[in-house]
């Protein structure tokens, strides 16, 4: 995998994961204040957009995962 494919996944997880630890329906409830962690990772994307730079993608690639050779990932 990719570090752009990386970072899909893991935002993908994240936000999935404060939603059930935030909406009360869900049998894995803690607090609303959760849901806090799905617009911090949304405020994230959105400024990666815009500045074409992702902490986590510095980090991914400090760990050795490759960059995409192809598409806009690059």
């Amino acid at each position: 995998m990719t570090v752009q494919r990386y970072i899909v996944v893991i935002a993908g997880f994240f936000i999935m994961l404060s939603l059930a630890l935030g909406v009360q329906g869900s049998p894995l409830f803690v607090s609303q204040w959760a849901l806090a962690f799905t617009a911090f990772v949304g405020v994230n994307l959105f400024q990666s957009g815009i500045t074409n730079w992702c902490l986590m993608g510095t980090i991914l690639r400090k760990l050795g995962v490759p960059d995409s050779k192809v598409g806009c990932a690059r």
